[in-house]
């Protein structure tokens, strides 16, 4: 299992990755699930994946032997970041079919997906999610991230922090809570953990983060949100019938509808 997470902003593009992989409780690797693909000054492109590793690792051999090759389509040469998910997308259904019924047989899926994303030139940088089938969808104006993999337990934070406007650094240290929460729910999301944060029209990669599990500034991040949210949760209102005289309220108001029950049973 997996979880990587992208998000897009007003000010550019946050990716985050973990670097666990898992076929098995005694089959327990680490792989990078970020890589980034740089035309200088031209376009830049990050690359998340998930799901069955040797579909993700031929469709990433194929994308770098096509800019290699100066291929009449690659990254290099697709006109916006749509056409570069369908280029994407074509790929990966026909790797994921080279392999699926042997797979199957045997027990295991020959599904990835991808998350896509980066800018072309001047056009807005955009983030797509590729579906193991090769169809693929956006962002939209409510919902400014993407998921693969283990995506629930992430899913909170960023529902509740992450709007257009938010701050690239806010945006990548929700993202790292995001995964940090996962982590804590799911042992087969892992680090190191990985971070790109875009800032729009640079075209170029000026911030990556790549943390361990002890590393210093993933401990205190960890601390601090731990102990503010214990601190917001013992600051939340109380209830009318809690302290000693509500309690005894309560149970008597619990006593005298049980015993107005039990009357209305014997009359029956």
């Amino acid at each position: 299992m997996t979880y990587c997470l992208a998000i897009t902003l007003d000010d550019g593009l946050v990716f985050a990755s973990d670097s666990r992989t898992n076929a098995g409780a005694d089959q327990v690797a680490m792989y990078s699930k970020m890589h980034t693909f740089e035309l200088e000054k031209e376009r830049v492109f990050v690359l998340l994946t998930a799901g069955n590793l040797a579909t993700s690792q031929a469709v990433l051999a194929r994308i770098k032997r096509d800019i290699e090759d100066e291929a009449e389509e690659s990254l290099h040469s697709v006109r916006g970041l749509s056409d570069a998910a369908a280029y994407l997308g074509r790929i990966n259904r026909e790797e994921r079919e080279k392999h699926e019924d042997t797979l199957t047989k045997a027990g295991f899926s020959a599904d990835a997906s991808f998350i896509l994303g980066g800018q072309i030139g001047r056009q807005a940088p955009e983030i797509y999610l590729i579906y193991p089938q090769g169809n693929f969808i956006t962002t939209s104006s409510h919902t400014r991230f993407l998921q693969i993999g283990e995506s629930k337990y992430g899913k909170p934070i960023l529902d509740r922090i992450v709007a257009r406007e938010t701050a690239l650094g806010d945006a990548a240290r929700c993202a790292l809570v995001s995964i940090d929460s996962t982590m804590r729910s799911n042992v087969t999301v892992g680090p190191p953990i990985e971070v790109i944060v875009y800032e729009r029209d640079t075209l170029a990669f000026e911030h990556y983060l790549c943390l361990d599990a002890d590393d210093d500034y993933l401990m205190d991040l960890k601390r601090a949100w731990d102990d503010n949210i214990r601190r917001a949760f013992q600051d939340l209102p109380r209830f009318d019938w809690e302290g000693t005289r509500g309690q005894k309220r309560r149970s008597t108001q619990i006593t005298t509808l049980r015993k107005a029950a039990k009357k209305t049973v014997k009359k029956g």
